[in-house]
């Protein structure tokens, strides 16, 4: 199953690319002569007028060879992409007869429509079914952190649930911060299992009712959502959705609660307690030592970490459309930060090269992802799809990015580099490009044997 599903979501993610370069071709005028998914020879091939259509042998991308570009990268990427196509080739219509914006536009269309993907399959979730955090009880309240007049929110602190305020029942965590940040001075909270109501008095100020909220720390149930391959948990035999219930001696009641008892006990065997649906379980876990450098000068810290996030409980509601387009934008926005930052800090050697991940990963995530709801895989569908596009906008010889490189030098200087050049740093890219895909395989395969 897990292997129908990365071929799912890698196989859409590529196609929706290529397909951007394919559009983007025909609508310049540039010859196609080949529209492949996968490299090598071809496994499924037809013809469709004058372009080749191919399902290849080695599902690890994908191509489209339009007319201009069969030399570009030489004998090495022409054998990646399985010879030469049959097709005569139009001089009128290769690629280097068209102008730089149109060229430019090719080359952009396969990242565009990897950003498009995510952009409509984050609308689509938060028009349909935007799964928001459901309503928790209380973990604990950052007194330091409260502002002066907004003491009384101390009282909620150690699992307190509100069910409803000022008589509005909630069902959303976002709806309790909405009542905190932006609802009357005076609020009267209904808690779980008491009958008076409590009163709660707050700041008028926005800043501080902000800085009242941000004191508060969900009860988030110690639930196991995903779990990153090869660390303690996943080694253990964890699986996504599984509940721990107790450490040892101890019951765990929260996930922070969770969270502290791993932190301290870096390098010691823990017997976990864990409920799977309906079977209680036990798993050993050794939970590995993380140091985390200290900021300005502060001493580095030390804990317990075992690779695993939280499974909050969440409440799908769906959103006007306006509503849903703006979070969609937002959310697509933020997860292309989260990649761009993540490539930066692996540049500046801030995140170890262990981190990089190739198909296997995504195969693994996949299926802890598809466990999780079809909510959840289509997330990891649109944050693939934003993976794609930022490694391919990278100015690397042989990715988009390259090309696009090259067509602003070439817009600047008034005519392009020579074909050696070209040769050269495509090869150059080409050999980056394959080291790359080396390292992250053989990441996979360590993790795996791990």
């Amino acid at each position: 199953m897990t292997l129908l599903i990365v071929i799912v979501v890698l196989g859409v993610v590529i196609f929706v690319h290529e397909l951007g370069h394919f559009l983007a071709a025909k609508a310049v005028g540039v010859q196609v002569l080949r529209f492949s998914i996968g490299f090598g020879p071809p496994l499924l091939a037809w013809r469709r007028g004058e372009t080749e259509y191919w399902l290849a042998w080695v599902p690890l991308g994908g191509y489209v060879k339009m007319a201009g570009l069969e030399e570009e990268g030489g004998d090495l990427t022409s054998k990646l992409e399985g010879g030469a196509a049959a097709t005569p080739i139009d001089p009128a219509r290769t690629l280097e007869s068209k102008s730089v914006p149109a060229r430019l536009l090719v080359m952009v269309a396969g990242v565009t429509m990897n950003v498009l993907l995510a952009f409509v399959l984050h609308t689509g979730i938060h028009a349909v079914a935007s799964p928001q955090a459901a309503m928790l009880a209380v973990d604990s309240v950052a007194m330091d952190s409260l502002p002066a007049g907004a003491s009384g929110l101390a009282a909620l602190s150690g699992g307190v649930r509100v069910v409803r305020i000022n008589g509005d029942s909630l069902r959303t965590w976002h709806e309790f911060e909405r009542w905190i940040v932006r609802g009357p001075d005076t609020l009267q909270l209904e808690l779980a299992g008491r009958v008076a109501p409590f009163v709660l008095t707050l700041p008028a100020d926005t800043v501080d009712r902000r800085a009242a909220w941000n004191a508060i720390e969900p009860q988030l149930p110690p639930a196991i959502g995903i779990l990153f391959p090869g660390e303690p948990a996943h080694r253990a035999g964890l699986r996504p959705g599984d509940v721990i219930v107790r450490i040892g001696a101890d019951s765990i009641r929260s996930w922070s609660h969770l969270v502290a008892t791993i932190r301290r006990s870096a390098g010691d065997s823990l017997r976990l307690v864990v409920l799977r649906g309906a079977e209680r379980l036990e798993f050993t876990v050794v939970p590995k030592l993380h140091t985390e450098e200290g900021a300005d000068g502060a001493p580095d810290r030390q804990y317990g970490l075992i690779g695993a996030n939280p499974n909050p409980p969440v409440v799908h509601v769906p959103e006007p459309l306006g509503v849903a387009v703006v979070d969609g934008l937002k959310e697509t926005a933020e997860r292309t930060a989260l990649v761009a930052v993540f490539l930066k800090r692996l540049v500046t050697r801030e995140v170890s090269l262990k981190e990089v991940g190739g198909p296997v990963l995504i195969a693994q995530l996949s299926g802890q992802a598809a466990q999780l709801g079809i909510v959840t895989l289509l997330s990891f569908v649109a944050f693939i799809s934003l993976n794609l596009a930022v490694l391919n906008i990278l100015p690397i010889p042989v990715l988009d990015g390259g090309h696009v490189a090259f067509l602003l030098i070439e817009a600047v200087r008034g005519k392009p580099l020579g074909m050696n050049v070209r040769l050269r740093l495509t090869q150059v890219g080409f050999v980056l490009l394959m080291a790359l895909m080396v390292l992250a395989i053989s990441n996979d395969v360590i993790r795996t044997l791990r």
